[in-house]
């Protein structure tokens, strides 16, 4: 039941405190697992005291456990290792600390971490954080590389000492945080988050030197996976060696087999750039002078023609050619009006002889009535007494019908 109370009846500290070690006394006895952050034994004690954390959150609980416990391990408790506890919560109420005393202790094996790990792999897989689709290429050529790695470790050497003998102009921003321990992953995270901020950095570079399972182990953790894969800046993951395979490898956008290797993927080799930019001016250069070459010879070509060599003979030619065909238009006019002359003569002589003037000339006359001018064909057309006019060929006659035509012999 909850307590019932208010600002003007309020319970006493004491009361509280009885009351949460009641409520968490009957949670009873759990089993635990979390990586050891500490681990504490004094001389002539019977109990040694753990400090257990949780790596995928900034969580730890406290732990006693009888020595022999500790003892029957078979070899000492280090700092890191990963253990499940069997535990009755307590709390304590004069100094309100929570504390979980342990009746049984086992490590976890090397067996039971790897089929884990696995596990993880696959849940992981299922989500798309290995999916090679959602990994970013590298820059040519970063303005910043970012670097996190262990304190003065190796594997900075390596990294740094190798990129800049391939190219000695790269800058380094480096985070040097544990790369080992309980601290390990939130403080690769953390650098991790913070490096992806910073815009001047163009690539990060995850480094660490070999190591065993247990070394490593933060590497796989989950918090760490997903903080590299949701990285906007593209990371390197330059973990262990060549047979070291941490799940910060599968979701790294590129994997290194080891920290050297990195360097090669970090920046192009100055030695390297300088003989293909040889090589390809060489080139552009052969491929110019073979283009001239070419433009030259075709030039000397056309330069060599005869209408090249002789500009003027084209022009005379032409002209000559002009000159001949305005001469066969001439030739072909006159000989068309000569004898469309002719035709015209031979036109005008024809009709000269059928026109009626010229059988005129030769004594015929017409005879036409006086009257109304038509011309008397017949003997019946003009009786007698009707006047008429003769036309000559030089003139006309007036004349007067005497008798009918018909009856002239």
């Amino acid at each position: 039941m909850p307590l019932e109370t208010s600002a003007e009846h309020p319970v006493p500290v004491r009361t509280v405190s009885n009351l949460l070690a009641q409520w968490i006394a009957r949670l009873g006895a759990v089993w635990v697992e979390g990586q050891v952050t500490e681990c504490t034994r004094r001389p002539g004690t019977r109990t040694a005291f753990l400090v257990l954390r949780d790596t995928a959150a900034d969580m730890s609980l406290t732990v006693t456990a009888p020595v022999h416990l500790l003892d029957a391990l078979g070899a000492p408790l280090r700092e890191g290792a990963q253990i499940i506890v069997h535990a009755r919560p307590s709390f304590w109420p004069a100094r309100g600390r929570l504390t979980m005393a342990a009746d049984d202790l086992r490590p976890v094996g090397i067996g039971a971490l790897l089929a884990r790990l696995e596990e993880l792999k696959r849940v992981l897989a299922a989500e798309g954080v290995f999916d090679p689709a959602r990994k970013k290429a590298l820059p040519f050529l970063p303005h910043t590389v970012g670097l996190i790695c262990g304190r003065g470790s190796a594997a900075e050497r390596d990294v740094v000492e190798n990129a800049r003998r391939r190219w000695p102009a790269v800058r380094f921003r480096t985070a040097e945080v544990a790369v080992q321990g309980p601290t390990a992953v939130t403080e690769v995270v953390e650098a991790l988050q913070r490096l992806d901020r910073d815009r001047e950095v163009d690539v990060i570079v995850l480094a660490r030197g070999g190591g065993s399972v247990e070394d490593l182990l933060a590497f796989s953790n989950e918090a760490m996976v997903r903080a590299v894969a949701a990285c906007t800046t593209p990371v390197v993951s330059a973990i262990g060696h060549e047979v070291d395979a941490p799940l910060v490898d599968l979701a790294a956008d590129v994997r290194a087999s080891t920290p050297t290797d990195a360097a090669r993927w970090l920046v192009p080799d100055l030695g390297e750039e300088r003989a293909g930019l040889r090589t390809a001016r060489g080139r552009a250069r052969a491929a110019v002078t073979a283009r001239v070459a070419h433009e030259q010879a075709r030039l000397d070509s056309l330069r060599s023609r005869p209408v090249m060599a002789d500009p003027h003979r084209l022009i005379e030619e032409q002209d000559d050619r002009l000159r001949q065909a305005v001469e066969r238009i001439r030739r072909s006019l006159r000989t068309r009006l000569d004898r469309a002359s002719d035709d015209l003569r031979h036109a005008h002589a024809r009709v000269s002889a059928l026109s009626p003037a010229a059988t005129l000339q030769r004594g015929y006359a017409v005879v036409q009535r006086a009257a109304d001018g038509a011309v008397v064909r017949r003997p019946d057309e003009a009786p007698a007494g009707t006047r008429l006019r003769l036309r000559l060929a030089d003139g006309e006659v007036a004349a007067e019908a005497r008798k009918p035509a018909a009856t002239l012999r």
